[in-house]
C-alpha cells in the first residue's frame, strides 16, 4: 500500500514510470497538508493513500492534523452546511472562537515547509499567522456552486492569500473570487483494503461477524450519517422497493471526529425505522472497518448513492471499481463518474420513486446490471484512480513553484 510496485499490473509500467519522471522536479521539495481528521470522511481517506505514494515517489509530503475542541467542530460544521447554501447565524462568537483555534494551532505548528495544502474550511484562517514564504493551496472538497453569501464574504478574506484553490468541479470554479483555480478529480486507492480484491471466504466472514444475513438482495448506502447523504430518504426508498420485491437494506457509515451531527442523524434513523431494524429489513452499522465496506460493496445487488449534495462522491467511485451497479443522485461530482443507463443511473435527489423504480429494474435484470457494473469499472479505470491523481498533484505542484 506505500509503494507504487503494486501499481503497475494495474496500470501498467509507463504510467508508474512517468510519476518518477515528474517527480524529479520536485527532489528536496518538501508538502505539508492540513486538515482536520485523521479518520471519516474523503478527504482522510484520500490523504491516508496518497501521501506515502508521494513519499515514494522521493518527494517529501507530510500531514497534520488540526486541533479544536466540540464548540469549534460544532461551528465548522455549521460552515461546512452554509457552504453548501444553508442559512447560518454568523455571529462574532463563532467568527473569534473560528479564528482563534487556528491562531492557537499555528502557535505550536512550525512551517518551513516548500508548499502548503490547506484542506477545506476548518484549517483555512491558518494562512493568516504566518509569514508567507512558499505557495500556499486550499483544496476545497466541497460544492461550491452556492454558499452562504454572509458566510462567503467572511471566507473569501482569508481565501485571497492563497495562491491557488483547488476543487472538484469546473461548476465550483466562482468568478467573485479573484485567485487562481484548478480542477482536480478525486480518486481512490484500489490498493488500499477498501477497495483490493478480497475472497468470498473473508466477505462472508465480515457479513457475518455484523449480523447480515445473505438470504435476500442486499441494497446498501455507506455514508457518514449526515443529512445531506439523506438516509431517511433512503429508508423511504426502500419501503417502495419493497411493494414490488423482498430485499434488504443496509446503511453503513461511520462518525468522523469533525462531524458533530453525525450521532444525531443516526439516532433520528434508529427512532423513525424500528420496525424495519427489529426485523431485521433494515440494518444500520456505525463503524469504521473498510473490509466491511469493501464486502459490502461487492455483496450487495445495488449501490445507492442519494445525496442532496455532494462534492464527489468516492463512495460511488468505489463501488463501480467493484462491478456493482450504482443508482444515484444528479448532483455534485457524480455526474463526472456516471453516464446515466450506462455504468449506472443518475435521479433527482428527491426522486424516491424514480431510485426504487431502477432498483427493482437492477434486480429483475441480473444481465444487464452485469454489463453496467462492467463499465463502471472501466469509467474508474481511465479516470479516478489514484495514480492519476498523483499525476495531477505532482503537475501542480511543478507549475506553482
Amino acid at each position: 500500500m506505500h509503494s507504487l510496485d503494486g501499481y503497475i499490473e494495474i496500470v501498467g509500467e509507463n504510467v508508474i514510470a512517468n510519476l518518477f519522471r515528474k517527480a524529479r522536479k520536485l527532489y528536496g521539495k518538501h508538502v505539508l497538508h492540513i486538515n482536520s481528521t485523521y479518520q471519516g470522511g474523503g478527504v482522510a481517506v484520500l490523504l491516508s493513500s496518497k501521501i506515502p505514494l508521494m513519499n515514494d515517489l522521493g518527494v517529501d509530503a507530510g500531514w497534520r492534523i488540526l486541533h479544536g475542541n466540540p464548540d469549534f467542530f460544532s461551528i465548522t460544521k455549521k460552515f461546512h452546511n452554509a457552504i453548501l447554501g444553508q442559512d447560518i447565524n454568523l455571529s462574532e462568537i463563532k467568527k473569534k472562537l473560528y479564528i482563534r483555534t487556528n491562531e492557537e494551532f499555528s502557535k505550536f505548528t512550525h512551517i518551513g515547509h516548500d508548499i502548503v495544502v490547506i484542506h477545506d474550511p476548518q484549517p483555512l484562517p491558518l494562512i493568516k499567522f504566518y509569514k508567507k514564504t512558499q505557495p500556499w493551496l486550499w483544496r476545497c472538497h466541497i460544492d461550491l456552486t452556492r454558499p452562504n453569501p454572509q458566510l462567503w464574504g467572511f471566507l473569501k478574506k482569508f481565501l485571497i492569500r492563497y495562491d491557488m484553490i483547488v476543487v472538484s468541479n469546473e461548476g465550483y470554479i466562482r468568478e467573485d473570487l479573484p485567485v487562481d483555480w484548478k480542477v482536480i478529480y478525486p480518486a481512490i486507492n484500489p490498493l488500499a483494503p477498501k477497495n483490493m480484491e478480497i475472497s468470498e471466504k473473508l466477505i462472508e466472514k465480515n457479513l457475518n461477524k455484523y449480523g447480515i444475513p445473505n438470504d435476500k438482495p442486499l441494497i446498501t448506502q455507506i455514508s457518514r450519517f449526515d443529512r445531506l447523504k439523506d438516509p431517511e430518504g433512503v429508508v423511504e426508498v426502500f419501503k417502495l422497493v419493497r411493494k414490488e420485491m423482498d430485499a434488504r437494506l443496509i446503511l453503513c457509515g461511520s462518525a468522523a471526529t469533525d462531524d458533530p451531527e453525525g450521532g444525531m442523524v443516526y439516532e433520528r434513523i434508529s427512532r423513525k425505522a424500528r420496525k424495519l431494524i427489529e426485523n431485521k429489513d433494515l440494518i444500520l452499522i456505525n463503524v469504521e472497518n473498510d473490509i466491511l465496506v469493501n464486502a459490502l460493496q461487492r455483496k450487495s445487488s445495488v449501490i445507492v448513492q442519494k445525496s442532496l449534495m455532494e462534492g464527489f462522491g468516492l463512495t460511488v467511485t468505489e463501488a463501480l471499481w467493484k462491478e456493482t451497479p450504482v443508482v444515484a443522485s444528479k448532483v455534485g461530482g457524480i455526474p463526472l463518474q456516471i453516464k446515466d443507463k450506462v455504468n449506472g443511473y443518475l435521479l433527482g435527489a428527491n426522486d424516491h420513486e424514480g431510485f426504487a423504480d431502477r432498483i427493482v429494474y437492477i434486480l429483475n435484470n441480473p444481465e444487464q446490471s452485469r454489463k453496467m457494473g462492467r463499465k463502471g469499472r472501466e469509467t474508474v479505470k481511465k479516470n479516478f484512480l489514484l495514480t492519476r491523481l498523483i499525476s495531477d498533484y505532482l503537475d501542480m505542484f511543478i507549475e506553482i513553484l
